[in-house]
């Protein structure tokens, strides 16, 4: 065993004895009310491939939790300590023999030698698996001018462990961002960095190229990308951002586009396909991505406005245009799916689920930017009859933003501000067939509270991953910092 290993091994072992306590459950005195857990799991519906769903209790003043988990169709794993911390092979085990039912909690707590019980609560555990292998985010702390310690990561869901897919230490005083693969295939997969040495990174085929998106036919580097199924086509929008911030407005931060426009890279000629219809100029187009079937385009449009002057006048309605694969072309007409004019809405991170159902968007009062609005909620468009809804079971008082679906489209991740209203944290959460979404339950960590209190970062853009992204850090960091770039060409 290597001293490293070893190191390891020996925290763990202290860390096990600290949450450990050992006392056994005595005539305990029933409590005719669920016990106040963190994160809050009671009834949430989970995918037998999940990592365990540790907890702890809000209130501290007890001397030992003991909690027992048993499966209505079998199975039954124990824990006794200061929180609810599970064997990772157990959890496994338990939920993939309850796969389709639930399983039951049983909490007890110790205090000043008496043992009280509380009401059983239940999960329930889908037919539906995951079917991915983790999640892929950037953690990046709050700031607002200046690239601070921020990466891109990717958390195994079926465990705790997390990696590091490239942080700006390795290139310093740029930053990193947009990134996403196809399907969540990481295959194809790409990120932009911005700074000193701006690139966008993309893999493809085995193969990482850095280009340089700018051309003179467009109005900056291409952002906010997202691929084709067939993977030859990524859809990015070019945007002349700027931000100010309120000095009252409890927002904070307010970020809007000057001018905005769309482009499609052909990744096999490097080649930027242009259309005068996502480049009015006197319309803002941002936040492109293509159907399920890879036929039609989908983005936000809104009139331009004089800012920052006519923020709060900007509404980002939902449009859609046909594009031609086997041509490489646009479609001669755009349609209005949502008339955010009529509605007095905003929409941004349009996503839609991979089975063709749904467009998964999130909507403001204005505003293109709506992670620090506080009233930004979750909709569901259904595309078979473009009805559309506010999502108030997954919905908080807090900023919902950012989310993404897993390839089955069982599942999605999705950004929310509710538990502090400062940062960031992530949670999955299920559709049925009824087009309902399950009680959302946040990301797993082993020893949750102690994790999220002490987390000072930010969680964004996520999105699920089938396998572990795989990147040579160093190489391809050695190649942002150099000047080495591809070129890429445009054409209407």
């Amino acid at each position: 065993m290597t001293f490293s290993m070893m190191r390891r091994f020996m925290l763990s072992l202290a860390l096990a004895t600290l949450m450990s306590c050992e006392h056994h459950v005595e005539n305990a005195v029933d409590v005719e009310e669920f016990p106040s857990i963190f994160p809050d799991y009671i009834g949430v519906t989970i995918p037998s491939d999940i990592a365990p769903m540790d907890f702890d209790l809000t209130d501290t003043d007890f001397d030992c939790m003991d909690v027992t988990v048993k499966g209505e169709r079998g199975g039954k794993i124990h824990s006794n300590g200061t929180t609810a911390d599970f064997d990772v092979d157990e959890w496994r085990d338990l939920l993939s023999l309850n796969k389709g039912g639930k399983i039951v909690f049983s909490v007890c707590v110790e205090r000043n030698g008496k043992w009280f019980r509380y009401k059983e609560f239940d999960m329930y555990v889908s037919q539906h698996d995951l079917e991915e292998w983790g999640l892929t985010y950037r953690r990046v702390a709050p700031g607002y001018e200046v690239y601070s310690q921020m990466g891109l990561y990717q958390r195994d869901l079926s465990s705790f462990d997390e990696y590091e897919i490239l942080s700006n230490e390795r290139i310093p005083g740029n930053c990193v961002n947009c990134h996403t693969s196809n399907k969540t295939n990481p295959d194809n997969y790409l990120f932009h960095v911005r700074g000193g040495q701006g690139a966008t990174v993309l893999h493809k085929k085995g193969n990482t190229m850095l280009l340089d998106t700018k051309t003179s036919e467009t109005l900056g580097l291409c952002v906010y990308p997202y691929w084709h199924k067939d993977g030859r086509f990524v859809a990015f929008s070019t945007n002349n951002t700027r931000q100010a911030f309120h000095v009252s407005d409890p927002s904070r931060v307010e970020v809007f586009d000057y001018d905005s426009d769309l482009q499609i890279l052909d990744t096999e000629s490097n080649t930027l396909l242009l259309s005068p219809l996502v480049m009015r100029e006197d319309y803002n187009e941002t936040y492109p991505c293509f159907s399920a079937d890879g036929s039609r385009l989908f983005f936000c449009s809104a009139k331009q406005r004089d800012f920052p002057t006519g923020t709060r006048d900007v509404r980002y309605g939902l449009m859609a245009m046909d594009f031609d694969v086997s041509h490489a072309s646009y479609g001669s007409v755009v349609d209005t799916l949502i008339d955010a004019e009529r509605d007095s809405i905003s929409i941004a991170f349009p996503k839609p689920s991979y089975d063709g159902r749904y467009i998964m968007f999130t909507v403001a009062d204005y505003g293109t930017f709506p992670i620090w609005h506080h009233e930004a909620d979750l909709c569901l468009l259904n595309l078979s009859d473009g009805s559309w809804r506010k999502m108030d079971e997954v919905n908080s008082d807090d900023t919902e933003s950012y989310h993404n679906w897993s390839d089955n489209s069982r599942w999605f991740v999705f950004s929310s501000r509710r538990e502090d209203g400062l940062y960031t944290r992530l949670y999955l959460s299920s559709i049925g067939e009824d087009g309902m979404a399950t009680k959302p339950f946040l990301l797993p960590q082993r020893n949750p509270r102690h994790f999220y209190e002490r987390m000072m970062y930010s969680y964004n853009v996520p999105d699920f991953t089938k396998r572990k992204v795989e990147m040579e850090k160093r190489k391809v960091s050695n190649g942002i910092l150099s000047e080495q770039r591809i070129r890429l060409s445009s054409r209407r």
